[in-house]
């Protein structure tokens, strides 16, 4: 970052939410005599508006953001993902109030966040050290995040994108011939994936159901 006005984009559903990352950067913006332009995006379509506006030093992204099946965004991951493809040099903050260690390390494994904040965790000075971190020393994680991976031994569980594309289809009432068609897979490769999903929640029950309420449960719909 070469510059001395920071273009800052938060995208989260709750406005009390950015209100606090925005104070957060006018305060370390007075304390560092730094300048931060803060652009607040609500929902995917917006925030993808935003991105196509201008090039961003730093995006506060969320996890559990509202579904867009039009932009191909199923989480706030998916537009994290999509962020790190297309602005190499964007610092990512990826938030959430998920504290699960398999969503959090598929977080990890998918975006290599600059950041990653379980709100939670989160105090008005904390927030201002993570964001400072972030600008001059990334990565930074709150203490949650730094305990999941102490915790976590494997990566075997993370979940790519088809899997949690798959579990949303579900969770839409979708049966395995539709799933199959939405995903370009074969109704094989649907079941075998399945048969994955239960063993990675540990679910003996045939039924659907207790997959997506364990799924839910963790964040991953």
């Amino acid at each position: 970052m070469n510059t001395s006005k920071f273009q800052i984009l938060l995208v989260d559903d709750h406005p009390l939410i950015t209100d606090a990352y925005e104070h957060a950067f006018i305060n370390l913006g007075q304390e560092k005599e730094m300048k931060f332009q803060i652009s607040v995006a609500h929902d995917f379509p917006s925030a993808l508006h935003a991105l196509d506006q201008r090039v961003y030093d730093i995006v506060f992204v969320d996890v559990q953001l509202e579904p867009s099946e039009q932009d191909d965004l199923l989480s706030g991951e998916d537009l994290g993902v999509r962020i790190r493809e297309r602005f190499g040099n964007t610092k990512i903050v990826m938030s959430t109030t998920f504290n699960d260690h398999y969503r959090i390390q598929s977080i990890i494994e998918q975006v290599s966040p600059d950041g990653f904040l379980i709100k939670n965790d989160l105090t008005p000075p904390e927030l201002q050290l993570a964001i400072w971190k972030v600008l001059k020393e990334p990565p930074y994680y709150s203490k949650t995040v730094v305990e999941s991976m102490r915790q976590f031994i494997s990566n075997d569980f993370v979940l790519d994108r088809i899997d949690r594309q798959l579990l949303y289809y579900l969770a839409q009432g979708a049966n395995q011939y539709e799933i199959a068609d939405l995903l370009s897979l074969s109704r094989a490769a649907i079941v075998k994936r399945k048969k994955h999903l239960k063993e990675v929640f540990d679910v003996e029950n045939r039924e659907d159901r207790i997959l997506l309420e364990k799924a839910r449960k963790k964040g991953f719909i």
